[in-house]
């Protein structure tokens, strides 16, 4: 049975993107066959991750909401664009519906918005038509209409945090609105931890703070940071540390 994973964050800049793209990887390694939708319409992004350029996005998820097309053609296949030199081969497929990063398209949304319902629609369609075992939905920050609908519908939830004050303040918000719409899987991952903390001790501090389970402590990585997006750092360094607790994520999720 199909699952939806939506990968949150209550403010931009925790590096969510990258965290989804990877898990999203991960997930395909393993033999899956998994749709990724950029819903972060305002300021896509993710779709760098994966290889894709400007010129190669002839249609979007822009374009399935403004019915110029099935949410199906605005899904391309990019397992073939990832994990350049990697020594394995990825067991399954990924597909990606990118948004539009044309600055027509961005201000039209901001200004027009669209049907939400109809994203609900296109999620059931994609996992149909692709045959797809996980939906990864890589939200918008903070909690919006489009947003609160992914929470709805997620069979897993994994809300994204730095160790920040703004950032926990905010998380908290966040998991009160997913307990109150009956989300059955929660999950946090703490990205960008300084090397020097005592993760152990973040960890427990997090769990008690919201009563949800830590997946992972990413640590804030000068390797992954060197990558500048131009690839799934998860699949070009298998071996490394952060590697290593995205897998502990992806675990989870297959686990549930």
């Amino acid at each position: 049975m199909s699952k939806i994973v939506s990968i949150h964050s209550f403010r931009g800049g925790t590096g969510k993107s990258n965290i989804s793209a990877n898990v999203s990887a991960l997930l395909a390694k393993d033999g899956n066959r998994v749709g990724v939708v950029d819903t972060d319409i305002s300021s896509p992004g993710i779709h760098v991750l994966f290889g894709l350029d400007e010129d190669e996005m002839t249609k979007s998820l822009n374009d399935y909401l403004w019915d110029k097309c099935t949410i199906e053609e605005a899904a391309y296949p990019v397992s073939a664009r990832v994990g350049k030199g990697v020594v394995f081969t990825i067991g399954g497929e990924i597909y990606l519906v990118p948004s539009s990063i044309r600055v027509g398209d961005i201000t039209r949304v901001l200004r027009e918005r669209y049907d939400v319902g109809l994203l609900n629609d296109g999620f059931n369609a994609l996992v149909e038509k692709l045959n797809l075992d996980y939906l990864v939905i890589d939200t918008h920050p903070g909690l919006n209409e489009e947003t609160l609908l992914s929470v709805a519908i997620s069979d897993v939830l994994i809300i994204v945090l730095r160790p920040d004050q703004q950032d926990f303040q905010g998380t908290a918000v966040t998991v009160d609105v997913a307990r109150k719409l009956d989300v059955p899987n929660l999950f946090l991952v703490i990205n960008k931890a300084l090397t020097s903390y005592d993760f152990d001790a973040l960890k427990k501090q997090v769990e008690a703070t919201y009563d949800s389970q830590v997946a992972a402590i990413l640590p804030l990585s000068e390797d992954v940071a060197r990558l500048q997006s131009s690839d799934i750092f998860a699949l070009r360094f298998p071996e490394h540390p952060f590697t290593k607790s995205i897998q502990n994520v992806v675990n989870l999720i297959e686990a549930v």
